[in-house]
């Protein structure tokens, strides 16, 4: 097992280039179970996510031409296997989105339950039910989501008791293949839920409302579908992360392949905090700032600001002058990496779902271990000014999400290394 290195207080400078969006491209893969003939696929990041998810497509009988690391072309015309096996789901969520396409296209098929970070319930109960309005026969066995279409599903209106990107994704792709139209209301409006939308429009699905709240999607009676070749769009929390690199070090730092249109929120938090950054097309440049006042978070769905990146501005807050406060009100669990943080000497005090953090903190360098993918890039931050040589442990969360962190982070004049475990 590896673990990471770093040696603190070295200054940053210099430009990185943002990867593709994991987030975006995992339900863009999954949707090509929808598909009958090949298609491109180019942005692709290399990250264990998106390993672990072409490893179940080629275990479905999915055909998979690498052309390198980012780019690849993908064929669903002979599916021997309807069964997402527990020894791959496991490694993640995300293998949920099999589900929807699958059931679409071939009227049935058996998804283990699935793993992934400890980070609170995200059940997927919401996913089933609307299946089921959509006609399917599903039921729980062995650990395994059953679930039958024999006759197709057919279109209806679904209300989400609660915002899920997963199960917005997961209903847009069944409803792709489906009798007649779907409304889903209360969807997700995340970017990854919107370029999902264009990919399946580009192969022919009328779908009204992209971006919105609500989303209206014709079916086409489970006629199979002709992708265009895609781009995926820039990670847009991996984006958030070097920016708390360069704001938690208080460092000049640019970041190319960006979309400042998804990080607004973002965006605004660094300003008020004191930091300028220029925006032009595809690149952002935040600069020092004079001085870093505390500030207050509170997490919510897409536009707001994102759950994904509350742990790194936590990191950040033990930087700044005063008091912050953070509101978690997406996971109940997603506080773990701050006993992680107080090891190394940060100022935070737990009261159910809020934190308060003590800034203008000295950090020491300590071991640490990650709990889940964001957490572990929190303590690289927070590793990044602390004083001496940290090692942060189980970084297998961080290379779920991140791409070769540790080789963007040296390129910017970072001190660290990928070590083995004893």
């Amino acid at each position: 097992m590896d673990y990471l290195e770093i040696k603190g207080q070295e200054p940053l400078k210099g430009s990185v280039p943002i990867s593709g969006a994991k987030n975006a491209a995992l339900p863009i893969l999954a949707s090509t179970l929808l598909e009958q003939e090949n298609v491109a696929i180019s942005g692709l990041p290399a990250v264990a996510d998106v390993s672990a998810l072409l490893e179940l497509l080629e275990h479905l009988g999915v055909q998979i031409q690498r052309h390198d690391s980012h780019t690849l072309e993908i064929g669903t015309p002979h599916i021997t296997n309807l069964q997402a096996p527990y020894d791959i789901v496991r490694k993640m969520r995300a293998s949920i989105l099999v589900l929807g396409p699958l059931l679409a296209r071939f009227g049935s098929c058996a998804v283990s339950l699935p793993g992934g970070c400890a980070i609170g319930a995200r059940p997927v109960d919401l996913h089933l039910r609307a299946l089921e309005k959509m006609g399917a026969h599903i039921h729980i066995e062995k650990g395994y989501i059953i679930a039958k279409a024999k006759h197709g599903l057919k279109g209806c209106d679904i209300i989400l008791d609660k915002i899920t990107v997963t199960g917005t994704e997961n209903i847009l792709m069944a409803a792709s293949l489906a009798k007649g139209e779907t409304k889903i209301i209360n969807a997700a409006k995340e970017p990854e839920v919107v370029q999902l939308c264009h990919f399946l429009q580009s192969a022919g699905v009328e779908i009204s409302g992209v971006g919105s709240s609500e989303l209206s999607i014709q079916g086409t009676k489970g006629q199979a579908l002709h992708f265009k070749p895609i781009h995926i769009i820039p990670d847009r929390i991996e984006c958030g992360t070097y920016l708390c690199a360069a704001a938690i070090t208080n460092s000049t730092l640019s970041l190319s392949n960006t979309n400042a249109h998804h990080l607004e929120a973002i965006l605004s938090k660094l300003s008020e905090i004191g930091f300028k950054i220029d925006i032009t097309e595809d690149t952002l440049t935040i600069h020092k700032a004079r001085t870093r006042k505390g500030f207050e978070i509170i997490t919510t769905e897409y536009p707001g600001f994102p759950t994904d990146l509350q742990a790194q501005f936590m990191a950040l807050a033990t930087q700044c002058e005063g008091s912050s406060l953070i509101e978690e009100r997406l996971f109940e669990n997603r506080f773990m990496h701050v006993s992680e943080l107080q090891r190394m000497g940060a100022d935070i005090s737990l009261k159910g779902a809020l934190a308060q953090i003590n800034g203008d903190c000295v950090l020491m360098g300590a071991d640490v271990m990650a709990t889940d993918l964001r957490a572990s890039s929190a303590l690289i931050l927070a590793a990044l000014v602390a004083k001496g040589k940290s090692r942060v442990h189980r970084i297998y969360h961080l290379d779920r999400g991140y791409e070769s962190l540790e080789l963007k982070m040296n390129a910017l004049g970072a001190k660290i290394k990928r070590l083995k475990e004893k």
